[in-house]
């Protein structure tokens, strides 16, 4: 979910935004419609702020310049309400298909369905949306959390008191905590401290009032597993007022320049995270819905795998930010998930 990847003033007063298509005449050689080009697109989020919306975003939007997609972008306000009127006013505008990102399921169902009966391709990035006919685009969270949960017993051993940021109704959130709740299971000497969280659109700050109450009821706390970069950002910050970033050690998911620079500065208690980069993401999410729209076989599942990131590989590499990493670790900068021949691949 990273940071769940700030829209323009100007964003939050129009309906949705407009990407216009670098080559409207359409590709040679593709599919219909893509050979003749100008396929309306709606991307239609939950979440707009956070340096990972932006950055899956700004993915979803190159891949559809590429396409010669005219893509409406909804600015996301964590709203289910509204969202789901985004996805009516998609309809209304007649789209070709919709890439739905992130939201809650219970009050998208029926919207979906509604695009779905009148023909338009719907493709869901981490929000389940329990449809057969919705490809879901997801980052392998139970491989993110896995892997994170992993280094952390690398560098604490398999007993320690943990700190756990978490809030449930997230698809995303929910998959990574299904591997917190095995892992406590199979390492009985992790103890489970405390417990808080918030999603909002001030995540970090108001998870860091949350994780500075906690740690001061709860000074044994040495880990904390914040499986979400504006979560793990939160917990740094809090350590860093209450003045404990030397005792404690964060592990979280997701990344952006923003969260490379706090994990590699000196002191950084945010010693490690896992990520895909959010702009792959986003390109794949568009490529999914490509793909339908052409009438080519796209999988119900649709996966993209993860890297770890250390404190000390990205330090040792001179790691910077995310272009930085993505030229010096070649698998975080692109996926072969869900592509063709005839779709450009080279982005970024």
């Amino acid at each position: 979910m990273k940071s769940l990847f700030r829209l323009a003033a100007t964003a939050a007063l129009i309906p949705f935004l407009f990407v216009s298509a670098a080559k409207a005449e359409g590709i040679a050689g593709a599919p219909a419609p893509f050979d003749k080009g100008g396929v309306k697109l709606a991307l239609i989020s939950y979440i707009s702020a956070g340096d990972f919306f932006q950055a899956y975003q700004a993915g979803a939007e190159a891949q559809a310049k590429a396409l010669g997609i005219d893509l409406r972008v909804f600015p996301g306000r964590q709203d289910a309400a509204e969202q789901r009127e985004q996805i009516l006013q998609a309809i209304n505008l007649g789209v070709e298909g919709i890439v739905v990102d992130h939201g809650v399921p219970e009050s998208l169902g029926d919207v979906v369905q509604q695009a779905l009966d009148k023909g338009i391709k719907v493709v869901a990035f981490d929000v389940n949306l329990n449809n057969p006919k919705v490809p879901q685009v997801e980052q392998s969270d139970h491989a993110l959390a896995k892997q994170a949960l992993e280094q952390a017993v690398k560098d604490n051993g398999t007993s320690f008191n943990a700190g756990y940021v978490y809030v449930a109704g997230f698809a995303p959130l929910d998959r990574r905590n299904e591997v917190w709740d095995t892992f406590k299971a199979e390492n009985k000497g992790v103890v489970e401290k405390a417990r808080f969280g918030n999603v909002s659109d001030t995540t970090a700050t108001s998870t860091a009032d949350q994780a500075k109450a906690v740690l001061r009821a709860n000074p044994d706390i040495t880990v904390v597993f914040a499986p979400y970069d504006e979560f793990a950002r939160g917990v740094k910050l809090a350590a860093a007022d209450l003045g404990i970033s030397d005792k404690l050690k964060i592990y979280s998911a997701d990344v952006s320049t923003a969260d490379i620079q706090e994990i590699v500065e000196e002191g950084s208690p945010w010693v490690a995270t896992v990520a895909t980069n959010p702009a792959v993401v986003g390109a794949v999410s568009i490529r999914a819905a490509a793909l339908e729209i052409a009438g080519q076989e796209v999988p119900r599942q649709i996966t993209v795998e993860p890297t770890l990131l250390t404190q000390k590989s990205l330090r040792e590499a001179g790691v910077k930010s995310i272009e930085e990493l993505a030229a010096k670790v070649p698998a975080f900068s692109a996926s072969d998930a869900v592509t063709a021949s005839w779709i450009p691949a080279k982005l970024f």
